[in-house]
């Protein structure tokens, strides 16, 4: 009797010893399964805050460059930059930058007018809603479908190079400022394409286009080399004056 009533009381506290330790583990499971649901969640939440920054971010990217392409857009209201015609991120300068057939060269008073736009338009580009966005702008050249491939894609390289040297001239009665040649400089390129993209007719298609390249969001724009500033200008394409 007595051996009995010492087995259930050694059992009895085996349970009580037992019981602790078994309502602990599940304890501890349970509050480990609340920890990974609420480190899940966190996750989730930053993961879709990260998206949601990301696209207001590239909503905003788009919104400047839409402001940036209307400001320019704009200009051609005034009488001082009559003549621009902004199509998406490309800037037409019409009759303005036509050049005659088999020529690259424009009198001065094109010239003249063509600073006198291309301040403004710089004015506009060099703004904080546009230059962090501009990778380069490109000056494409075009010609006419009279004449050969080769000849034409000469041609209009050339003309690409003529705008250049005219917004480069330094000594032009209405040169454009150092910080703007400057400019120029750093984000401007030469296009040719020959017979591509021709108008109705062949004065038409003797043109040149600025089209502007704007980064993608995330995108980083190459370091340009350092090249010593010089303010030289001579343009490359003029023949130099024969002495009578």
């Amino acid at each position: 009797m007595i051996a009995k009533v010492l087995r259930r009381a050694r059992g009895s506290n085996r349970d009580h010893a037992e019981k602790p330790f078994w309502i602990s583990f599940s304890d501890l499971m349970t509050a480990l399964m609340v920890l990974f649901m609420v480190a899940m969640a966190a996750a989730m939440m930053a993961i879709t805050q990260g998206a949601h920054r990301l696209e207001q971010q590239k909503i905003a990217r788009d919104a400047s460059l839409k402001a940036c392409m209307d400001d320019i857009a704009a200009l051609s209201a005034q009488k001082t930059y009559r003549g621009i015609v902004v199509r998406g991120s490309s800037i037409e300068f019409g009759s303005i930058a036509e050049f005659s057939r088999n020529g690259h060269n424009l009198s001065d008073d094109r010239k003249d007018t063509i600073r006198q736009i291309m301040t403004g338009v710089l004015e506009v580009a060099r703004s904080g809603k546009c230059e962090p966005w501009i990778k380069n702008i490109v000056v494409d050249g075009y010609a006419s479908q009279e004449g050969s491939y080769l000849l034409n894609l000469n041609l209009s390289l050339q003309r690409s190079q003529r705008m250049l040297c005219i917004l480069l001239d330094a000594r032009a009665g209405n040169a454009l400022a150092e910080a703007e040649r400057k400019f120029v400089r750093r984000k401007f390129l030469v296009g040719g394409a020959s017979f591509n993209a021709v108008k109705e007719n062949p004065e038409e298609s003797r043109r040149v286009e600025f089209r502007i390249d704007f980064r993608e969001y995330g995108e980083k724009t190459p370091e340009a080399a350092e090249i010593p500033w010089d303010d030289d200008a001579k343009c490359p394409i003029d023949k130099p004056a024969v002495a009578a």
